[in-house]
């Protein structure tokens, strides 16, 4: 699937220029070389200003030329668009392979622009560069230890790939992959994607090691057909997620005024989705919740899911969630309810959802999740009420009349919401089925112990019951395409 092999010497090079680089803390060039030299990449950074000042501690150079050539194969440009032809070719003549123009001024000006970016599409093909942007924030590749952007921030490495044709999108993965702790491979602000469009990107996050889920937003689609085909072909081995911009009139709009792109019918895009086996999702927080559960869960076997909870109104509210989804809510078989009683009292809820009521003793959780997973009827768990333990123990942390008892209690709460974590994690890895944890804590607070665990576990914490549903429907959705090649969302 391989289209543009130089896109290696953007997302892993062997070193980097920044050019246009500024003493300003304020300016784009300031900015890209900081978060270069801050993100600990490990290869020679270069840095081109016109006075050859010293910045961030290295010494900046007054011509392209004047770097060794062949020490360097990707360059940050940071200059205006007019100055932009004539640096290409300077940088092509020192070995560069690969460059983001983070400069605007193109396509989504209007015509001249459009002229404009004709010359790079020019350039790109004569001196054999792969150019990304223009009018883009850059790039992030956490396998290099590279933050080559002009925004914030660097998240944490992880097998999430994000091509975005908007820059504050993909900052807002960077976000909530920071928050969950459930980190980025790739990631980059493909801008008015002049030269390289975003087939170009998920042909080359399908083949790359370090990725195994790829998110994109799009606003613009310059080839629909193109991007229909790269999208079936990968889904085969990766899921495909997408966010859709501009699917009203009045995001149309903005859209065209934004990156200079035409929207596509609607209608037309989700069926086209479908039936390449992607998944469409309305926002970066939803896009990013799914994403994560493929990051980090295995795929079901089946349908056949249990919900546990230690509150009955959780439980009914996620039981509704799963009714109206692609899952099951099994039946609990009698050798499974016998073992059960074994461990609750009478009055759990003798049915799915198992209600604990109250039941919890120091090992009562650990013990019904193992026995749950361990048992082949079933395929997948939805565990409601991690961090209530944990809600008490702040509780007597915070409170003005603290005593030894109760700081004992609270430091009982604390660790059994930290075995909790223990049993949910090691029991999906043990019994190698997917485990998804739901409580409003995990936003609400994320210090709370419970849900400070299970960030340091790389493991997500849905906002609630049905979040849950939705993103383990897509996980067994996409394990049953992957066999069938069934239609996704049919």
């Amino acid at each position: 699937m391989t289209e543009h092999p130089n896109l290696k010497s953007l997302f892993d090079p062997k070193g980097v220029i920044v050019v246009g680089a500024s003493s300003h803390p304020g300016k784009f060039g300031f900015v890209a070389l900081h978060n270069i030299l801050n993100s600990g990449f490990e290869g020679p950074v270069y840095a081109t200003n016109k006075e050859k000042i010293s910045l961030l501690g290295i010494s900046t150079i007054q011509n392209i030329s004047e770097i060794p050539s062949g020490s360097a194969d990707c360059a940050m440009i940071c200059l205006p668009s007019d100055a932009v032809p004539q640096t290409l070719i300077e940088l092509a003549e020192i070995g560069v392979k690969a460059v983001f123009i983070v400069s605007g001024g193109y396509g989504e000006t209007g015509l001249d622009g459009k002229k404009a970016e004709i010359q790079l599409l020019k350039l790109s093909k004569e001196l054999n560069i792969a150019i990304a942007g223009p009018n883009g924030q850059g790039f992030i590749s956490t396998p290099s230890s590279l933050c080559s952007q002009i925004v914030a921030p660097f998240p944490p490495k992880g097998n999430i790939a994000i091509a975005s044709q908007s820059g504050n999108v993909l900052s807002s993965f960077m976000n909530l992959s920071r928050q969950y702790n459930i980190g980025i491979s790739r990631g980059i602000s493909i801008g008015n994607q002049t030269c390289l469009d975003v087939s170009t990107y998920i042909k080359y996050f399908a083949e790359d090691p370090e990725t195994s889920v790829i998110v994109s937003y799009l606003e613009g689609i310059p080839d629909g057909r193109r991007l229909f085909e790269t999208i079936k072909e990968t889904t085969k081995v990766k899921p495909v997620i997408v966010i859709r911009g501009g699917s009203s009139p009045e995001g149309a709009k903005a859209a065209a005024s934004h990156t200079g792109s035409l929207a596509s019918d609607d209608r037309i895009f989700r069926g086209m989705l479908k039936q390449a086996g992607a998944f469409l999702a309305e926002d970066p927080q939803t896009a990013y919740e799914w994403a994560a559960t493929f990051a980090t869960q295995p795929r079901p076997k089946g349908k056949n899911t249990i919900i546990l909870t230690t509150a009955g109104g959780w439980g009914v509210l996620t039981a509704d969630a799963l009714a109206n989804s692609p899952l099951e809510l099994v039946d609990l078989k009698k050798d499974l309810m016998e073992k059960i009683d074994e461990i609750l009292p009478p009055r759990w809820s003798r049915s799915n959802p198992i209600d604990l009521a109250g039941g919890e003793t120091r090992e009562t959780i650990p013990k019904m999740i193992d026995l749950v997973l361990s048992h082949e009827s079933v395929d997948s768990l939805i565990f409601l009420g991690l961090g209530i333990q944990g809600n008490i123990a702040r509780l007597y942390a915070e409170s003005n009349y603290l005593d030894s008892g109760m700081e004992r209690i609270l430091n009982f709460h604390n660790s059994q919401e930290e075995i909790y974590v223990s049993a949910l994690t090691e029991g999906s890895r043990n019994w190698n089925k997917p485990v998804m944890v739901a409580s409003e804590l995990g936003s609400a607070d994320p210090y709370n112990t419970g849900i400070a665990a299970l960030k340091a576990a790389n493991w997500f914490c849905h906002y609630s019951g049905g979040s849950a549903v939705r993103a383990l429907s897509n996980l067994e959705t996409y394990t049953r395409y992957l066999e069938t090649s069934e239609v996704i969302g049919k």
